[in-house]
């Protein structure tokens, strides 16, 4: 019943935006410390969230294998479907078994929960472009709020304002309103706050509300990512009220919050981020914010060099601060410039181990890059909405506001660190390796203009599959194969949830791709009509089933991660040259949708990938594609317009261009 209701609707990816703040209470606080002030506590649904299921192994067997099918020859496929018939019946079984009693021993979490923090804060690549993400936020409405020192002002002080509203249990709670006649109403709002919260839960599903897990959100701020030792550290301290800002590669801290836990003034925060732009000291000669984009072993290393050289003071003060605001020195000329400077910058002004670095460029195009071992897209994306709204329809400051007249030389502390001659190589080594890298990125974009989301849902299609469609499409048309393909969905319905993966890969796209690329003139519009359909329903299913924890890539991943924790050898399944193949996921796909977006993006996730950020909107349709060298992402995007294109025509009964 559950999955029946939630999902007749579940937003994918990142896709998750908040429910409509409540009515004000009264209280005696200051209005401008707060966006909103729920009637229901924040984390009221908290304790009594679901739990995420573990899928039965046979349905994960099964899912997996229907997921491989398009990928394999036929001896391929009987070799994978005879290592899956043992695992079930053998080894699999036993670890199921055992993961299921895990799993009853701890019912304050996910089984899926410690496994996911293992995998990210274990992994020793570079966090820049392997995991870190970035979102752009639309500019303000109105065009003069756009000034950079404007803009950071308002955006910084409307994120304090979500901070302050987080700590106080005031923020609206995350909801997935099925029915928002019913449930996203005060009289609903006033009488679930005085349900117990072992039981809120219950009440919201009464009426087809869906709580989301919040669990995440306390790592929003004064947060880092730490180097340490074969697993890195999350480390937040709640007690800091200081902001770090970073501009030109200088770092610089000042307090905005004062000691009773209240935002300083805007006019004084603006005067402070004033001066900080006024700030003329040349680029420093070996820029620190480079060894955050290192491998994390020699990060590490370095890390112990920088605290027995005298830094760990100030360390502390880059760890602790509230957030990192980056301010750039340059406009933003086109999307794909954006891209490249929100996702990794030239190195030098970002801190890639903060939870986010708010970025505001010279022409007030901003955005947020995260670290994503933290939490997902429902966290962030719920912050980048709030702040949205808050800077643009109750702004702190004007373009006409002067700043406080205040002394912010004396109030702002601009970081030094003393470097000694292995840290100075340390800082070189790191920069040549990103300037390196990077160079080997390449990022295109397109927008599809013909339609998006209102016409496709006329024709009874499912907006995501036909994009993910026109990904298959591009990708046989450009490299003449199916391919392992990852799209992210959110399992926030469930206590400790995180992702989980659908596989957009399957039979029918195959078949249907084959069909618009291969041999359009043998289809007529109808029989290509029918296919895009098949397609849709299939898709639409394994939505529903990944949204609701029963897709199969976690349930393997955590089963693995079982074997490796015990010492087991690793059951043959996993050394299976397919379980590889679909794990190396060539297209990595992810989509966005919020009236506060413009676009994000990300790396793609293997050397010979695509990384695609996409958005279907009303009347257009969105594509951000990244790819490294081998890889071409403008012929791709070529590619993916000539599928639109084509799935259009067919949609309108015309016959396809070849």
């Amino acid at each position: 019943m559950v999955a029946r209701l939630l999902l007749r609707a579940w937003p994918r990816g990142l896709a998750v935006g908040p429910g409509a703040p409540s009515r004000l209470r009264s209280t005696g606080l200051e209005p401008s410390q707060y966006l909103q002030r729920s009637i229901v506590p924040t984390m009221h649904y908290q304790d009594s969230l679901p739990r995420l299921p573990i899928p039965k192994l046979e349905d994960t067997i099964r899912r997996y294998l229907s997921a491989q099918k398009p990928l394999l020859d036929d001896g391929q496929f009987r070799k994978t479907e005879q290592l899956c018939k043992s695992f079930e019946n053998g080894i699999g079984e036993e670890l199921h078994e055992q993961l299921v009693a895990q799993d009853k021993q701890n019912k304050h979490t996910s089984y899926i929960s410690g496994p996911w923090f293992d995998m990210y804060l274990s992994a020793r690549d570079p966090i820049v472009l392997n995991f870190n993400p970035f979102v752009s936020f639309n500019p303000d409405p109105k065009s003069e709020y756009n000034d950079q020192l404007t803009r950071a002002t308002n955006m910084t002080v409307s994120a304090l304002r979500f901070l302050k509203t987080l700590r106080a249990d005031l923020l609206e709670p995350e909801v997935f309103h099925l029915n928002p006649a019913r449930s996203d109403t005060d009289t609903f709002k006033r009488l679930i706050r005085f349900v117990p919260s072992s039981l809120s839960w219950y009440g919201a599903y009464l009426v087809n509300a869906y709580p989301l897990d919040m669990s995440q959100y306390f790592r929003l701020f004064s947060s880092t990512r730490l180097p340490r030792p074969s697993r890195d550290e999350l480390f937040t301290d709640d007690k800091a009220r200081h902001l770090l800002v970073l501009r030109k590669g200088h770092f610089y801290v000042f307090d905005v919050l004062d000691q009773d836990g209240n935002i300083v003034s805007a006019s004084e925060i603006q005067a402070h981020l004033k001066y900080i732009l006024s700030d003329n000291s040349p680029a420093p000669e070996f820029p620190l914010s480079y060894l955050t984009s290192e491998n994390r072993d020699i990060w590490v290393e370095l890390r112990q060099k920088l605290v027995s050289n005298g830094n760990e003071e100030t360390l502390r003060k880059v760890d602790s601060a509230v957030f990192c605001l980056c301010l750039d020195d340059f406009p933003i000329k086109d999307p794909v410039h954006l891209s490249h400077s929100m996702l990794h910058g030239d190195g030098t002004n970002r801190w890639f181990d903060k939870s986010f670095n708010l970025i505001i460029a010279k022409d007030g195009t901003a955005a947020v890059h995260f670290e994503h071992a933290w939490g997902d897209g429902v966290a962030v994306l719920r912050f980048f909405n709030d702040v949205f709204k808050d800077s643009t329809q109750a702004p702190a400051v004007t373009p006409q506001n002067q700043p406080a007249s205040t002394d912010s030389s004396a109030t702002v502390q601009k970081l030094n660190f003393k470097l000694n001659n292995a840290l100075k190589t340390g800082i070189s080594a790191a920069k040549e390796k990103f300037d390196a890298t990077i160079k080997t990125l390449t990022i295109d974009y397109i927008r599809f203009q013909r339609g998006g989301k209102e016409l496709l849902k006329k024709q009874k299609l499912s907006p995501d599959s036909v994009a993910q469609l026109a990904f298959q499409m591009a990708f046989l048309r450009q490299y003449g194969q199916t391919v392992a393909t990852y799209e992210s969905c959110s399992t926030a319905a469930f206590k400790h949830g995180r992702t989980e993966t659908i596989r957009p890969a399957s039979i029918f796209t195959k078949r249907c791709s084959e069909a618009f690329v291969r041999e359009p003139s043998k289809h007529s519009a109808g029989e290509l009509q029918q296919m895009m359909a098949k397609c849709s329903a299939y898709h639409n299913q394994l939505t529903r089933e990944a949204a609701m924890g029963q897709g199969f890539d976690r349930h393997l991943f955590a089963l693995r991660y079982l074997a490796a924790v015990k010492g087991s050898d690793l059951p043959e399944l996993y050394l299976d040259p397919a379980y590889r193949q679909i794990n190396h996921n060539i297209l990595s796909t992810s989509t966005l949708s919020s009236p506060a977006v413009n676009i994000g993006g990300f790396a793609p996730v293997v050397p010979d990938g695509f990384g695609i950020a996409y958005t279907v909107q009303d009347n257009w349709i969105g594509c951000n594609v990244s790819a490294y060298q081998g890889r071409n992402a403008r012929e791709f995007l070529q590619c993916v317009e000539k599928a639109l294109e084509d799935m259009f025509d067919a949609l309108e009964g015309k016959a396809i261009k070849t």
